[in-house]
């Protein structure tokens, strides 16, 4: 069955893989949800990715998740804001901030998908994708 937001789906695999205390989770591939994976990468919430072939042949995102010395997942919670229905902007003054300022909002802009802080630093709004605390 198709997701009609596939990139909830994503976040929802993702959070509910790491709950769980999964190593990975693979998911489908898309140019946006790999732009997301690799924020997630860089800000520390994933150990890393890889992309692959799955044994249909279709492009897959094998994401190699992150746990403190306690064996807990570094991902406590994933957000999705914006949905096929209901698309939520923002400026970059009116910026929100995740967990007052521990999470990270994932954005895009003109010119392209950035953190909220990265976006504000660069004086760009956009449409506000998730959040990840």
């Amino acid at each position: 069955m198709a997701a009609s937001d596939p990139v909830a789906d994503m976040l929802a695999k993702v959070q509910n893989a790491a709950k769980v205390g999964h190593e990975k989770v693979d998911v489908p591939t898309s140019k946006m949800k790999l732009e997301i994976v690799k924020i997630l990468k860089t800000e520390g919430y994933i150990k890393n990715f890889k992309k692959v072939q799955d044994d249909d042949g279709h492009s897959i995102i094998r994401i190699f998740l992150k746990y403190d010395d306690a064996n807990k997942a570094v991902i406590h919670g994933m957000k999705k804001i914006s949905t096929p229905g209901r698309r939520v902007y923002s400026g970059y003054r009116d910026l929100p901030r995740v967990y007052n300022g521990y999470g990270t909002l994932i954005i895009s802009t003109s010119t392209g998908v950035t953190t909220g802080k990265k976006a504000a630093e660069k004086l760009v709004g956009g449409e506000l994708i998730c959040t990840v605390w």
